[in-house]
């Protein structure tokens, strides 16, 4: 087995307002480009996909904002770039993307050449109701001995980490995992710097077992509760879920506790085995279908009522949501058409910006299963 969740560098947001706060994200681009080996060129072109976001959500909605991350893809390092607004939308996005289309006097070249400088593209528009945006940027040449093949889809994500001054770049999850998309939002209430909500994956001979836990409250307390949660995972890795929270149980004792969800994912059986305690919403979508996993009342460390596994299928083409309390819970994916059918990370950050809770960190885990 192989975990796959070192210390990456957190995901950090960028509240865009001004010129200036893009210049903050551009500068933080560069910094991931460095620490991911990213060459001059690739660099580059970074800088030019967050100042179009960034630039994009100023001229059309006046304010958004950008959230970036290291991530690896196929066996490339890279930086993933999410913008996200709650501005006017997009009437037309196929015209839109055409360069020279503008609708606020400019020269109408953002949309075309943030996909022209990515390595992947996608969006997500309804007008009067804002927009989302993924792209990655990629290290042109692959970092490992043997890359993935053409067209393989990537979890594109390992886990969150407390803090960027102890992050190390991820390892690759491997072919046979490679049958999943993940996308992730994870960050601090504002005024914080470390997030006290934590997830992480491993995989195993048949799929992926992962977790993720909410430290009470926020600040650095909460981080180190839901770190530990972490650190659980990834020296038990082989744990099924109700075990994993029972070793969770033991391990935040000394910590202020956590909610946390653990959870198996087994491509041979179709199935998705969860447990999980605290108010951890956990849910799978196939289709119109949507079935809501239970966790029961308690806090992992402190006070374990009930620790008991629910499942439910697992077969192509299924979505599993994982949220913490810092998302509000009366979302529904019906309500955005098409949205359902983005990246995952684009599903997590639209329902970050439209439903988090401005008290509390908040979490947003989408895994999509391909094949």
């Amino acid at each position: 087995m192989q975990p796959t969740s070192a210390a990456t560098p957190p995901q950090k947001a960028f509240e865009i307002s001004h010129a200036s706060e893009i210049s903050a994200a551009r500068r933080h681009g560069a910094h991931l480009a460095e620490l991911t080996g990213l060459d001059e060129i690739d660099a580059g072109r970074l800088a030019i996909v967050v100042t179009e976001t960034g630039t994009n959500i100023l001229k059309h909605a006046r304010q958004g904002r950008l959230i970036l991350r290291a991530v690896w893809i196929n066996w490339r390092h890279g930086v993933e770039v999410i913008a996200i607004d709650t501005g006017p939308g997009i009437a037309n996005l196929v015209r839109s993307m055409h360069d020279g289309v503008s609708t606020t006097g400019t020269a109408g070249t953002g949309l075309g050449a943030m996909r022209r400088q990515s390595d992947s593209f996608d969006i997500f528009s309804v007008p009067g109701q804002g927009t989302g945006i993924h792209l990655t940027v990629l290290a042109a040449h692959a970092a490992g001995a043997h890359a993935a093949p053409d067209g393989m889809a990537e979890p594109g994500a390992w886990g969150s980490a407390p803090s960027a001054a102890s992050a190390t770049l991820p390892a690759p999850l491997s072919p046979a995992v490679s049958r999943l998309r993940v996308g992730a939002v994870c960050l601090p209430v504002a005024g914080e710097d470390l997030c006290g909500d934590a997830w992480s994956m491993v995989e195993d001979h048949v799929g992926l077992r992962l977790m993720v836990a909410d430290g009470l409250g926020h600040g650095p307390g909460a981080a180190l509760a839901s770190q530990a949660a972490v650190a659980v995972l990834q020296a038990q890795e082989t744990l099924e879920p109700a075990a994993m929270i029972e070793a969770m149980h033991a391990a935040l004792q000394t910590t202020r506790g956590a909610a946390a969800v653990a959870a198996r994912l087994d491509f041979q059986q179709d199935r998705i085995q969860m447990a999980g305690v605290g108010n951890i919403s956990a849910c799978v979508i196939q289709g119109e279908t949507r079935r809501q996993l239970i966790s029961h009342n308690g806090i992992v460390g402190h006070n374990l009522r009930k620790v008991q596994e629910f499942g439910a299928e697992w077969t192509p083409g299924a979505l599993a949501i994982f949220c913490s309390d810092g998302i509000g819970t009366q979302w529904d994916l019906r309500a955005y058409p098409g949205l359902q059918n983005c990246h995952p990370a684009l599903i997590a950050a639209v329902l970050y910006r439209d439903f988090m809770r401005l008290r509390d960190d908040a979490t947003v885990l989408v895994i999509q299963r391909l094949n």
